[in-house]
Order: structure tokens, then sequence, then C-alpha cells
């Protein structure tokens, strides 16, 4: 297994992931750091990079790579962004991070910025058509695409550092000084051509530290049960309602928000004000956050170099993948679990009259219901409730993630759903999803017990409704006894679920 690390040297702060690459075109990250370096900082006033971020910066980048080292991490790929990009002593700088940490830093073009960005965005998000804006020290950037492809895309020379800078001293008080930032990101937007033609019905995706910790912010506020931040919403009343809130408070006041890194206290009201700045262009109702950004774009690239051509058609499915070769699933179990779940599903509509949504849920519990062997197989159902729960699959929401981390906690005799444990979700999911959970746990658990054997045997089913009774006739060419008996145990929750009687030929 090849080890590598991705380094994002930003104007804000220098980020460090160490990823394990897979088999098959898939990544898992086992280590990160990150520090704040303000390579941004002050430079407006001569374009050039100060001293004492330099040496912050190569202090940083030999831990970096002490770690890189300690870890036997094989390639490094790093990269700069706006800071050094407009840096009149970028090249000097960068020849002195080589000297001194071994290190070789590519400085990315505008484009090749944006290209990342997106990459990392559209690969680990079922988003069709959206906005992404990322937003860093020095830069902000707008990507704008639509069937998976990049329509238009900009990077303003200005983010949350540089616009902090740019307006300090210029106010009395913080929510006059937020105005004034606010009307000259307006101003700026308001010159693109293309954003007039970004459709209403767009999905805005938020990218970058600020985003990030607007999203703690919310879900400490909304006391939200789950702390993931992919995909994680903010609806637009909520935003502003922060934004409100903040952008009043002096530093020593915002230092003390939960949710907001120390790090960051002394910037994010200006980061607020480009969101706010942005957002007043658009007709939105929603920002939804990214976890996933340009560091995840090169992971996806190295990993699986097609994606450069053509983007993941199916989002959640290669997560899945990544899921079931990091807990060394049995494949061929899973994948004969997933189909006759599938079958049941559909052959049983007539009952449970689930919404289409619900089949993404199964498909997770179906393929990731064993993870939890990797911990112990005593109790493994429970186990694999929780790995799913933390697992950060790309491609489905939280309602869907914890839906299907349920599906899995069920699977197995006697493995009652856990009441309480599931009532902590409940501003998540709905009464109507715990009523599905039960189904499609009911359903997991026959699929699995119809292949007990692991042995493929059964290969079809049919099933009957016939009065008070459901009636599943299996199709094998072999004696499949064992699978039949494990089935029938299932049939009082079958009953508590559909109502129906269970009979299995």
């Amino acid at each position: 297994m090849e080890k590598i690390a991705v380094i994002d040297l930003g104007s804000n702060s220098a980020r460090m992931v160490l990823v394990n690459i897979l088999d098959g075109g898939h990544f898992v990250v086992f280590d990160e750091l990150k520090e704040t370096v303000r390579l941004g900082q002050d430079m407006d006033w001569d374009g050039f990079i100060k001293p004492q971020r330099i040496a912050q910066t190569i202090k940083t980048l030999s831990m970096f790579r002490r770690l890189c080292d300690a870890n036997h991490v094989e390639k490094i790929f790093a990269y700069a962004t706006a800071a050094i990009r407009r840096a009149k002593n970028a090249k000097g700088f960068l020849d002195e991070i080589a000297m001194t940490c071994g290190i070789k830093v590519k400085v990315l073009s505008e484009e090749e910025q944006c290209q990342l960005i997106y990459q990392g965005v559209i690969n680990s998000m079922d988003i069709p058509k959206g906005l992404i804006m990322e937003m860093g020290g020095s830069s902000t950037n707008l990507i704008y695409y639509n069937r998976k492809n990049i329509v238009h895309f900009v990077s303003l020379p200005f983010g949350a550092v540089t616009l902090t800078d740019m307006f300090k001293g210029q106010a009395d008080t913080p929510e006059e000084r937020a105005k004034k930032m606010e009307e000259y990101v307006s101003q700026e937007i308001g010159m693109i051509s293309w954003i007039p033609q970004v459709e209403a019905d767009i999905q805005f995706i938020g990218v970058g530290g600020a985003f990030r910790n607007l999203g703690r912010i919310s879900r400490m506020v909304k006391k939200y049960q789950f702390s993931q931040t992919h995909n994680y919403e903010v609806p637009i009343k909520e935003f502003e309602a922060i934004y409100e809130q903040i952008k009043k408070l002096d530093l020593n006041s915002t230092m003390k928000i939960k949710g907001l890194s120390s790090g960051r206290a002394d910037i994010f009201p200006s980061a607020l004000a480009i969101m706010r700045g942005v957002l007043g262009k658009l007709q939105q109702q929603k920002i939804v956050i990214s976890g996933c950004g340009l560091r995840e774009g090169v992971m996806f690239r190295y990993s699986c170099p097609q994606i450069v051509e053509k983007p993941l058609q199916d989002v959640l499915g290669h997560s899945i993948e990544t899921q079931v070769k990091y807990f060394d699933i049995n494949v061929e179990h899973a994948q004969h679990v997933y189909d006759l779940s599938m079958i049941l599903y559909k052959q049983l509509k007539v009952l449970h009259k689930m919404p289409k949504m619900y089949l993404k849920v199964l498909r997770v519990a179906a393929y990731l219901h064993d993870a939890g062997m990797r911990i112990k197989y005593y109790n493994h159902h429970a186990h694999s409730c929780y790995m799913i729960l933390n697992s950060n699959l790309y491609g489905i929401s939280h309602r869907e993630l914890i839906c299907a981390a349920f599906v899995a906690a069920g699977h197995r005799k006697g493995s009652d759903i856990d009441e309480m444990e599931l009532s902590k979700y409940k501003d998540i999911i709905t009464p109507e999803d715990v009523l599905c959970i039960r189904k499609l746990a009911v359903i997991l658990r026959i699929a699995e017990s119809f292949d007990r054997s692991m042995s493929g045997l059964i290969q079809g089913l049919k099933c009957d409704v016939l009065g008070d009774s459901v009636i599943i006739k299996t199709e094998s060419e072999q004696d499949c006894t064992l699978e039949v008996k494990d089935a029938l145990t299932a049939a009082g929750e079958f009953k508590a679920a559909y109502g129906k009687h269970l009979e299995i030929l």
C-alpha cells in the first residue's frame, strides 16, 4: 500500500494530509496537521511575504517533513495558492523551502487551483449542478458547473486575511466595518459578467476553513447531534442570524464563540462579510458545506487518474467501495446480500411503499453491514452502526447515512434497534424514517440469512403476498436448508414491521 502526503500551503494556513492509496482507485486519510502561517497578511503594502511569515512557514514545513519521514511517505505533493502566486519574493521563498525542508512546492495557477477544488467537490458530492465558493486567506474562488462540467470560474483577489487588512481602521465599529466590506464585495461580484446567468435551482457549495467554522457554529447553536462537516446544510436565514450577531462583536467577544477556532477569530467576520456579499447576488435557500476541496482533488487525481477527463458517475458507489476495501469486508458476500436485499425491496414495495430515497439507505447498509467485524464478531452489528455513522461516506445526506447505520444495526437476530440511541437524531430523521428503518432492517436480515453460508446458494427470490401472509420462494440448485431456517427466525420482526406472516419455501 502506497503512502503519499498532500500539502496545501494557503494564504492563512498550511495543511497536510497523509494518505493510504488503496488498489482500484481509492484512498484513505490516516493523519493530518494544520498550522496557521498567515502568508497573505500585510502583503498588500509592498507585495512581499514578510520574514516572520517565511520563518513560521519553514518551521511548519520542516515539522510536516519529519512526520512524512516517520510514516515512510513515498511521495509529497505540495501546492501553493494565491499569496505565493502574487508574492514578489516567491522564487526565493520556494527555493529556501526546497533547500531547508526538501519539499518542492508547485505554485498553482488560478485555473489549476479551481480545477482541483472542483474535482474535490464533484467527486465527493451528489450535486449535478452548483456554484462552489472556496474562500482562502488571499483569494475567493467561484466555480459554476452544470452537468458535471465547469461552465465559468473566477478567482477574486481578496480573501478573509486580505480583506481584514484592507479595512483595518476604516470604521468606528465592527458593524460599520462589516457593512463597508459587504459593499466592496458586492461591487466586485457585480462586475462578474456570468453571475446573472447562474440558475436559481443550483446548489451553493461552501469550501474552506471559514465554511467549516460556520458549520460548527450552526451545529452547536442547534445542538445538532451529528458531527460530520461534509454535506452539512446551513439555511440562509440561519446564516443571516449568525452573521448579524457576529458582525457586531469585537475581537475578544468573537474569540469566545463556541465552535470557532481561535486562529480564525480575527478574520472570521471578514469571511462572513464575503459570504454575505456573494449570497446577496444569488437567490439561494441554503449553503451546503463541503469538507472536500483542493486536497481531496489531488487525492482523487492521484488514486483515480481518469477523473481528470470524466468525474465519477457514481460518487456513493465509489465511496462504498473504499470502505469495503478499508474494512476488509467479504466483497462477494456483501454484493450478494445487496442483490437479494434489492429483490426483496422491489417485490415487497406493495407493502412498504417507501420512497426512492431509501434505496440509497439500503445500499449502504447492505454493503457495510459487516464492517463491525473489524472490531470483533460478537456484537458486530452495533459496531457496524458506529462505523457507518463515522464513515464520512460521500454522495449521501446526513439523514440517509443515519438511517443506513441503524438499518445495519438491526440486521442480526436479537439485535433490537437501540431506541435511546436513535432518539439522539430526532431533529435529523423523521418518524417516517424510524418506521422505514425497521422495515429495511428486516429486509437486510432476511437477505443476509439467505447467504448464511456465504456461498451464494440462493440465486433468486419470488415474493407472493397472499392474504395475511407473504410467501418467499427461493431459487437454488443446491440444498439451502440452513439459509431458509436462518431467515425464518426473522418471522416475528417481519410480522411487526409489515403486518404479515412470513413463509419461506
